[in-house]
């Protein structure tokens, strides 16, 4: 396989990606090989376990193109390691143009596959455009305030208040322009971050890379909770696949089940959790092997229509 390390703009911003070039040309259309665009979850990087799934795509066939955020991994921006949906969004566009000027890429058979929190960019993404052939959500999470009742039946009344509490103080001092407060990402059960479930330190430490770092400014939850791209879902006229873990305790189901429904979605459940269907957990293997048989046959020259 075939990786090259790119750059791309995004509204001014210089962001990182890799461009992973398929092993073969069996999905060879007349304009080109369709093309992956993945995005990760919360202060998640491209080093950070989507190498797996882009080197999956790349053996099927098909290119893929993973990239880092705005101010996290090897991208440019300030602040680091603040999540805005918007600014991710925007990044999540300004890389499907870099994708769409691959050399040997067909421009018109772009996918949009977006784990956790970008299985909710996906959604809005591929509604906003007219240059999509098909969109995988994985473990989605599409509904900030579902999101958060469900980490109510999870964690200790302190405990949110804490990690709300620090969110607040630095949404206040974002505002007034500053020092940053931050908090980790992923911490033990009891202590202060973002993610504290049993064995979410253990499964975001697994897969983190190089350049990932255990840290996010702290008022992400507040960010969170404005995540809402069901609207989105329902006006998607593409094939979607939405993969759904059945026991997931960070991306409610069944709010993805409704945004699957929403987009007529084609569905496929695990019985797992969050982390689950990342490399070297029970049921990588399978999601892999659904997406790609999903693509194969939505991506297939004779399948796709002349533009």
């Amino acid at each position: 396989m075939t990786i090259e390390a790119i750059r791309f703009d995004s509204a001014g911003v210089d962001c990182a990606a890799t461009h992973h070039v398929a092993t073969d040309d069996r999905l060879l259309g007349p304009a080109g090989r369709p093309v992956v665009v993945l995005g990760h979850g919360l202060a998640g990087t491209q080093d950070a376990g989507l190498e797996p799934f882009a080197r999956a795509f790349s053996d099927a066939g098909l290119d893929a193109l993973t990239f880092d955020y705005r101010g996290f991994g090897e991208s440019g921006g300030e602040p680091r390691q603040r999540v805005r949906l918007a600014d991710q969004v925007a990044d999540f566009h300004a890389a499907v143009g870099a994708a769409r000027r691959l050399p040997g890429v067909d421009p018109d058979r772009v996918v949009l596959w977006g784990i956790s929190l970008a299985g909710g960019h996906v959604l809005q993404v591929a509604a906003e455009r007219a240059d999509i052939a098909a969109v995988i959500a994985v473990v989605p999470m599409v509904d900030g305030l579902a999101a958060a009742r469900h980490a109510m039946d999870s964690h200790a009344p302190a405990e949110l208040l804490r990690s709300t509490g620090r969110g607040i103080c630095s949404r206040i001092s974002d505002r007034l322009g500053r020092e940053q407060v931050m908090m980790p990402v992923v911490a033990r059960p009891g202590q202060l971050g973002a993610l504290t479930l049993p064995g979410a330190y253990e499964d975001y430490l697994s897969i983190a890379g190089p350049s990932w770092r255990n840290e996010v400014q702290a008022d992400v939850g507040l960010e969170l909770g404005s995540r809402a791209p069901l609207q989105a879902a329902g006006r998607l006229t593409v094939p979607v696949l939405v993969q759904i873990a059945d026991f997931d305790r960070s991306a409610p189901p069944y709010a993805a089940a409704k945004a699957a429904f929403a987009a007529r979605a084609e569905v496929r459940h695990y019985p797992g959790d969050h982390f689950d269907l990342f490399a070297g957990k029970a049921w990588h293997e399978a999601a892999v092997r659904h997406a790609v048989a999903f693509l194969q046959r939505k991506l297939a020259p004779e399948a796709v229509p002349a533009s």
